[in-house]
C-alpha cells in the first residue's frame, strides 16, 4: 500500500510541476480523470503499462515515479522520503508557505 501512495504523491508532485491538470494528463495517457485521480490518492494501482504512459507524459522516469529518488540510508533518507510525499500533496499556497517555514527552520 504504501507504495501506491509514493506512486500517487509523485505523479501528483510531476503533473502540478508542469502546471497540467488531471484532465491533461489522463487525456495524456489515454484513461479517464477519475483513474488519474485515484492513482494520484494512492487508492488505485495501475498497470505497470500504465506507470509507463504516465512517466512518460510527464518526462520522468517510471523509477522516479516509484521513489527511487536516491535518499540517504536510515532515518533521515525515511524522513526525507516522508516530507517529500507530503510537499507533493500541497497547492501553491500551501508550498509557498511551507517555503517560507522551512527558510524560518533553516536560518534558526
Amino acid at each position: 500500500m504504501e507504495l501506491q501512495k509514493i506512486l500517487g504523491a509523485n505523479v501528483r508532485h510531476h503533473r502540478k510541476s508542469i502546471g497540467w491538470t488531471l484532465e491533461h494528463l489522463a487525456g495524456e495517457v489515454g484513461v479517464s480523470r477519475e483513474t488519474i485521480g485515484k492513482i494520484e490518492r494512492g487508492i488505485s494501482a495501475p498497470l505497470f503499462e500504465t506507470v509507463e504512459k504516465i512517466a512518460s507524459a510527464l518526462g520522468v522516469s517510471p523509477q522516479l515515479l516509484f521513489g527511487a529518488a536516491s535518499y540517504p540510508p536510515g532515518e533521515r533518507g525515511r524522513l526525507l522520503s516522508e516530507i517529500n510525499s507530503i510537499l507533493a500533496n500541497l497547492n501553491e499556497k500551501q508550498l509557498s508557505r511551507a517555503q517560507r517555514l522551512l527558510d524560518t527552520l533553516r536560518g534558526s
